[in-house]
C-alpha cells in the first residue's frame, strides 16, 4: 500500500537531521587523527569565523525553502551589501552594520513583493533580484571592492571576539537560536511548514499564505544582508562579485540537514550542522592542499560543491520514493 507524504517523511528528517550530525562528528575525527592541529584554537576559531556567513544565509535559505520556495538572489544580496556596509563605515559600526542589512532587507522586501503581490514564481522572481543585485554592487563600487574605514569600529564585527569567541559566530549563534524558537515555538512557524506542505490546504484554513511567504523572503533577504556585512568587515573591504555561488551552499546545507525541497518539512538546527558541515569538508580540502598530496583550486572546490549537492539531492529523492513505494 502506498504511503501518505506524513508517514514517509519522519523517516527522511531522521536520516536529515542525525545522518549529518553523523557525518559531521567523523569528519572532525578525521580531521584530527590526519591532521597536526586540526582542532588547535586557531584553526577552530578561523573556521567558524568563516563559516558564520555561509551559516546565516543557510538559515534563510531553510526558511524559504520550508515555506516551499527558492531563493537564488541571497549570494548577490550578501555582495552588494557588503559593498552598502562598507560605504557606510566612516559612520562607524552601527551605521555601516545598519546599512548593510537594509540593503539586504530591501532586496527580500522586493522578493516578497515579486512573489506574492506579482505572483511570480519564486525561481524567476529571485533570479532576478539576483542580477539586479549583483548589477547594484558593481555599480556601487565601481567595479571594484571598497576599503572599509579602520578609523571607526565596524571592522570589530568580523575581525573581533567577545569572550575568546569571534564575533560573527556569536551573531550566527544567536540568529538560530532565534530562528529555532520562531520555528518550533510560534504559530508563524507551523505555518510556514503548513504553507510548504500544502499551500491550497494552508489558505482554506485561513492561514495568510501570502504574508508568510512575504516574511522569510525578507528574513532570508536580512541575514544575507547581515552575512554582507561581516564580509565586509571580515576582509576590510566590500566585495561586489564574492557572493557568486552563497545560493548553492545555502541550497547544499539546507538539503543535507534533511529539509525537503518541495517544503513542508525542515529543522533549523540540521540546517547548521549542514552549513559546519560543508564548511568542514572544504577545511579539511585546505589542509589536504597544504600537505601537498591534493591540489585543488577554488574552482574544483565550486566543482565539488555542485557534485555533493547532487548526490544529496539524488539521495534524497531516492529515500522518498522508497518510502512512498514501500
Amino acid at each position: 500500500m502506498t504511503r501518505s507524504l506524513t508517514s514517509r517523511v519522519p523517516l527522511l528528517v531522521l536520516v536529515g537531521r542525525y545522518g549529518v550530525i553523523a557525518a559531521l562528528l567523523l569528519l572532525i575525527l578525521f580531521g584530527w587523527a590526519r591532521y597536526d592541529n586540526f582542532l588547535g584554537s586557531y584553526n577552530i576559531l578561523s573556521f567558524l569565523r568563516y563559516t558564520s556567513m555561509f551559516a546565516l544565509v543557510a538559515l534563510g535559505m531553510a526558511f524559504v525553502i520550508m515555506s516551499g520556495g527558492i531563493d537564488l538572489s541571497v549570494g548577490a544580496v550578501a555582495a552588494m551589501s557588503s559593498v552598502v556596509a562598507a560605504l557606510a563605515s566612516p559612520f562607524g559600526l552601527i551605521p555601516g552594520l545598519l546599512a548593510g542589512a537594509a540593503a539586504g532587507l530591501v532586496a527580500g522586501i522586493l522578493n516578497g513583493i515579486l512573489i506574492t503581490r506579482l505572483q511570480i514564481v519564486p525561481f524567476i522572481a529571485t533570479l532576478a533580484t539576483m542580477l539586479a543585485a549583483g548589477g547594484t554592487g558593481l555599480l556601487l563600487a565601481g567595479n571594484q571592492s571598497v576599503s572599509v574605514s579602520y578609523d571607526t569600529a565596524f571592522v570589530e564585527l568580523g575581525q573581533g571576539d567577545l569572550l575568546g569567541f569571534p564575533i560573527p559566530a556569536w551573531i550566527a549563534a544567536i540568529a538560530y537560536v532565534l530562528g529555532s524558537i520562531i520555528l518550533n515555538l510560534t504559530a508563524f512557524g507551523r505555518s510556514v511548514l503548513a504553507v510548504g506542505g500544502n499551500e491550497d490546504a494552508s489558505r482554506m484554513m485561513g492561514l495568510p499564505a501570502d504574508r508568510v511567504k512575504f516574511l522569510v523572503y525578507a528574513g532570508s533577504g536580512l541575514l544575507a544582508g547581515l552575512a554582507g556585512v561581516i564580509l565586509a568587515a571580515q576582509f576590510g573591504a566590500g566585495q561586489p562579485i564574492e557572493g557568486v555561488g552563497w545560493e548553492l551552499f545555502a541550497i547544499a546545507a539546507v538539503v543535507v540537514g534533511g529539509t525537503l525541497l518541495t517544503g513542508g518539512k525542515g529543522s533549523v538546527e540540521s540546517t547548521l550542522a549542514g552549513a559546519l558541515l560543508l564548511g568542514l569538508i572544504f577545511n579539511i580540502l585546505n589542509f589536504e592542499n597544504g600537505l601537498g598530496w591534493i591540489s585543488l583550486s577554488a574552482y574544483w572546490q565550486s566543482v565539488i560543491r555542485g557534485l555533493f549537492l547532487l548526490l544529496v539531492v539524488i539521495l534524497q529523492a531516492k529515500l522518498v520514493g522508497r518510502e512512498a513505494t514501500g
